[in-house]
């Protein structure tokens, strides 16, 4: 019974890509980004190192130091290998969390995403008629660059009291609607979002992703972020290797966001889960129900949504730490055919200037009996070798793009 285990670390960096100069910010790029060898660097400084030793068994300080020359800060190189490891470059021309996953699905994106520009408003004023127009939803606030817990603390009571919803966006191709569940109703919300989605569609703009941001709570300083988040994306542009393994009896269990991010294509199941305990849990329960010809793959968006974006170091540090306790009871449930693959869509270096993600380089760990253990199998120029891999796999029909890292 051959099955695959894709595991995303949501934003899980290993140092600035070549293009990286190309990236970045008002007065900064993202050149000498690298989330993981920053975070270790300021773990190691408090004087407890980062301890990742799952991670390491299975190749990350090797592949870390395939790809920078040293190991992480505090992280000793471990004796034995289980797994086979490599590192990946994105050629896609964005640095974000659709073209990230639709690269590791070997179809890279061919063309340049349109971005909401870093002026107040933001937002054209056609399209805010057109949404109040076609949505029936009065005014809005925000129409601005923000990041999302800020925004919804600095205009939450305002949109109480007025009603109306908070626009806003970010350096990605996103367009992003944050509304109180109860006060403005979660299903507004997300009728709201369709219609947005909808409108651009129709427009000449090409933005990845509407994204609702639903939250709770009553004030300023108490306001928060709530698990149903979706996702409204526009599809990839040619089949993945998830519509693939579909199309051929297959089958694709997508664990947290994945549906969304795919646009609900190449999708048998959507299991929804929010914080990464619960991603683990559901991630666990797919696996053992999962048959022959069945891929399973989740994304641990905490990693970036909760300590990248907030530029929480030590948080994030700790949250690799719990996603490596919580590594054996996954390799204990894998079957003797089974393949893990662990790797990340971008970086999100907390150290870094800015809010936003870095463009970086991405492990690729591989654990199974079809890769012999402590196998370096080097520099990957796409993220597409990972979905090739997968098509490879499954005996399916090679991908247009990728090459798969199968001896």
């Amino acid at each position: 019974m051959k099955r695959v285990c894709l595991l995303v670390m949501d934003s899980f960096g290993i140092g600035s890509a070549p293009d990286a100069a190309c990236f970045g910010g008002d007065g900064f790029s993202d050149e000498g980004a690298n989330t993981l060898g920053h975070i270790a660097e300021a773990l190691a400084l408090t004087g407890t190192p980062l301890q990742l030793p799952n991670l390491a068994r299975l190749g990350l300080v090797h592949t870390f130091q395939a790809r920078n020359g040293t190991p992480p800060e505090g992280m000793p190189v471990p004796d034995r290998v289980v797994g086979s490891w490599a590192f990946a470059r994105e050629i896609s021309p964005g640095k974000d969390t659709t073209s990230g996953h639709w690269e590791i699905a070997a179809v890279p994106v061919p063309f340049d995403w349109s971005y909401f520009p870093k002026e107040i408003p933001c937002f054209p004023p056609d399209l805010l008629d057109r949404i109040q127009s076609h949505s029936g939803v009065k005014g809005s606030l925000g129409n601005c660059h923000a990041s999302g817990t800020g925004i919804i603390n600095r205009l939450g009571e305002e949109h109480l009291t007025s009603g109306k919803p908070i626009y806003y966006t970010s350096a990605d191709s996103v367009f992003q609607v944050a509304a109180h569940e109860e006060h403005f109703g979660l299903a507004r919300l997300l009728e709201l979002c369709r219609c947005i989605r909808r409108l651009l569609d129709e427009s000449d703009l090409t933005i990845g992703r509407v994204i609702a941001r639903p939250f709770l709570g009553s004030g300023a300083g108490n306001f928060k972020r709530t698990g149903n988040r979706h996702d409204f994306a526009v599809p990839p542009p040619a089949p993945s290797v998830l519509q693939k393994l579909c199309e051929a009896g297959g089958s694709v269990l997508g664990v947290g966001k994945i549906a969304d991010i795919y646009a609900h294509t190449g999708i048998s199941e959507e299991i929804r889960a929010s914080g990464h305990p619960a991603l683990w849990r559901e991630t666990l329960s797919a696996l053992q129900r999962a048959g022959d010809r069945s891929l399973v793959m989740t994304n641990f968006v905490d990693f970036d949504a909760l300590h990248g974006h907030r530029r929480d170091v030590l948080g994030y540090g700790q949250a690799l730490q719990e996603f490596d306790a919580a590594l054996p009871s996954l390799l204990t449930a894998l079957e003797p055919e089974d393949l893990l693959i662990i790797t990340a869509d971008h970086g999100n270096d907390p150290t870094w200037p800015g809010t936003d993600h870095t463009r970086e380089d991405v492990p690729v760990l591989l654990y199974g009996e079809a890769f012999p253990a402590g196998t370096c199998l080097g520099e990957r120029e796409t993220f597409a070798d990972i979905g090739q891999t997968i098509a490879d796999y499954f005996s399916l029909p090679a991908m247009e793009k990728g090459t798969s890292l199968l001896p």
